[in-house]
């Protein structure tokens, strides 16, 4: 039986201003096409990606959070949130745009210890 890859994917950076975000979710989409397995996890500044009513149209680029809700399309199932970026930044489920389990630091470290390759972006 050919066991699929785990593929766990970080990000932790704001939506906008560099072009991070936008690697780390074209390369988990990449990985999930080839029917691998992909965690992929919101840290820090990246939970803002996450947010609704984005509109980036105002520095001609495509808005983050609309690219997001298609990673269950793409077979991305397993998405977190880091519980401490979360009460840090003071946001709650209802800011975000999609749904994600939010983790702790030490459900964190479990995915990260399970994962064959860790992108952190």
């Amino acid at each position: 039986m050919n066991k699929s890859h785990s593929f766990t994917f970080i990000t932790r950076s704001a939506p906008y201003g560099s072009n991070r975000p936008n690697l780390c979710l074209d390369t988990a989409l990449a990985a999930s096409v080839f029917e691998q397995q992909v965690n992929y996890i919101f840290m820090e500044d990246g939970v803002y990606q996450l947010l609704k009513n984005q509109d980036a149209g105002s520095i001609n680029s495509k808005t983050l959070g609309n690219i997001l809700e298609t990673l269950n399309l793409y077979g991305v199932e397993n998405i977190y949130i880091c519980a401490d970026a979360m009460e840090e930044r003071n946001l709650s489920a209802d800011d975000l745009v999609i749904s994600a389990k939010l983790i702790s630091n030490d459900e964190f470290k479990t995915i990260l210890l399970d994962s064959n390759t860790v992108f952190n972006l």
